[in-house]
């Protein structure tokens, strides 16, 4: 099941999304609408987006970097979610601004210190995830926190997937229809329910919270005029544009 977010005529509303028509939730009526009637947003508010670092074996190895003992954690913030569609916003501060596809998970009700042997109880969904990073800034401040949090820095999307064996599934980046990134979660040195259990040993994850996976091989640079698209199997496409900071009022546009 394709759950979705979406605005009609100024009013957000949540729906399920099937063979190409939105089925508003929560309306008695059962109101449907085309696609092209409505825009989606993120398919999810969350308190927090936990984000993986360095959890492909392949990207590690591109890297000539050591498999980590433990995952590597970091947060984004919330406000720099954007969703399909929408625009990533360049920061004038920024010299190098990267892609970096990822399997989001969405928690479903609230985890704390949840065992591997049940942790996908805990998970609602699944995403395409985004996590955009001002690579330059990253290196001079020697910390990630600058460097991911910028407003737009987390287009998440098009919809949460519920369905769905997060093992072993692909997943790719095209950059203007150039195929960028393409690994397999098969990859991962940490697996979907070894994270959800170890990152709630640390802290409450809450219903709508994001887990970012991580990344695989194949990072690298976008620019302004850009297309990134983040294709996660079994999911879709998440599509994003990339604007300079001073060509854009508001990427959170509804139609």
């Amino acid at each position: 099941m394709k759950l979705v977010r979406f605005s009609h005529k100024n009013k957000i509303m949540e729906g399920v999304l099937s063979d190409g028509r939105v089925l508003e939730r929560g309306d008695r009526s059962g109101r449907t609408f085309s696609l092209e009637e409505v825009k989606l947003l993120a398919p999810l508010l969350p308190s927090k987006i936990v984000c993986v670092g360095l959890n492909y074996r392949d990207h590690a190895s591109e890297l000539g970097m050591k498999i980590p003992d433990e995952p590597v954690i970091f947060l984004k913030p919330p406000t720099a979610v954007i969703g399909p569609l929408d625009m990533i916003v360049y920061p004038a501060s920024a010299r190098r601004v990267d892609y970096e596809a990822e399997l989001g998970v969405v928690i479903g009700k609230t985890a704390k210190r949840v065992p591997c042997r049940s942790a996908l109880e805990y998970v609602a969904g699944y995403v395409c995830f985004n996590d955009v990073t001002a690579r330059d800034i990253q290196k001079t401040d020697g910390q990630w926190t600058r460097s991911k949090s910028f407003d737009t820095f987390a287009p998440i999307g098009p919809w949460i997937e519920t369905e769905l064996d997060p093992s072993d599934i692909a997943v790719r980046t095209y950059l203007n229809g150039s195929l960028m990134q393409d690994s397999r979660t098969a990859e991962l040195i940490f697996d979907v329910p070894y994270l959800v259990s170890f990152i709630s040993s640390i802290m409450t994850l809450l219903p709508g919270d994001v887990i970012a996976t991580s990344t695989p091989p194949g990072v690298g640079p976008m620019l302004p005029g850009d297309e990134v698209t983040v294709e996660v199997e079994g999911i879709g496409e998440l599509v994003n544009r990339v604007s300079p900071q001073d060509a854009v009022g508001n990427s959170r546009m509804e139609i």
